[in-house]
């Protein structure tokens, strides 16, 4: 259910990001608003004039559910890991545009190691890009990136780069995100 018009009532105080400010304020218990995006377990809900990103441990606010646990194979490889990181980062989507961030193209590069020979622990290091260099939801964006990252319970590190060198432009995008934003 990427894009949404439904009406939302906040059943508890929330607290949620001003989209694209990056602000974050809280929404009290009893707001009514639309929800407008439901994509990869955060939702984005218009109120009182206002676009808000609600997290996905904030679903029930809203009366959703959170995201499920992330399944993990038992004794997993580096190779396993970032399988898992990748179908984690797919589920990051920008709050203004319904595509994910790999989609966007916005990470350009992703490790994974063990965090010593024979542990079973795991560190990620990623670089990435926002579409625009003052774009307020970066810190957003690198947080929930974090979250989903720390779900997959063998990571134990999680490094997450902003760079703006090489800029993002939309030859970055996959053929079916340009082709889903209209740009193919």
């Amino acid at each position: 259910m990427p894009r949404v018009y439904e009406p939302v009532r906040f059943i508890r105080d929330c607290n949620a990001t001003l989209v694209p400010s990056g602000a974050e304020v809280i929404v009290p218990e009893g707001a009514e608003g639309t929800l407008t995006q439901a994509l990869g377990g955060s939702f984005t809900v218009y109120v009182g004039g206002s676009l808000l990103r609600i997290k996905g441990s904030d679903a029930e606010a809203i009366g959703r559910e959170p995201p499920p646990p992330v399944p993990v194979p038992e004794n997993p490889t580096a190779d396993d890991i970032e399988t898992l990181v990748r179908e984690q980062l797919r589920e990051v989507y920008d709050p203004e545009i319904p595509i994910n961030i790999v989609d966007l193209g916005l990470v350009y590069e992703l490790k994974v190691e063990r965090t010593a020979p024979e542990s079973h622990t795991f560190r990620v290091a990623i670089s990435m890009t926002l579409t625009a260099p003052g774009c307020g939801m970066g810190g957003v964006l690198v947080d929930e990136i974090r979250t989903r990252l720390a779900a997959i319970p063998p990571v134990q590190d999680v490094q997450v780069d902003l760079v703006f060198d090489p800029p993002w432009d939309t030859s970055r995008m996959s053929e079916e995100a340009r082709l889903e934003s209209g740009l193919l």
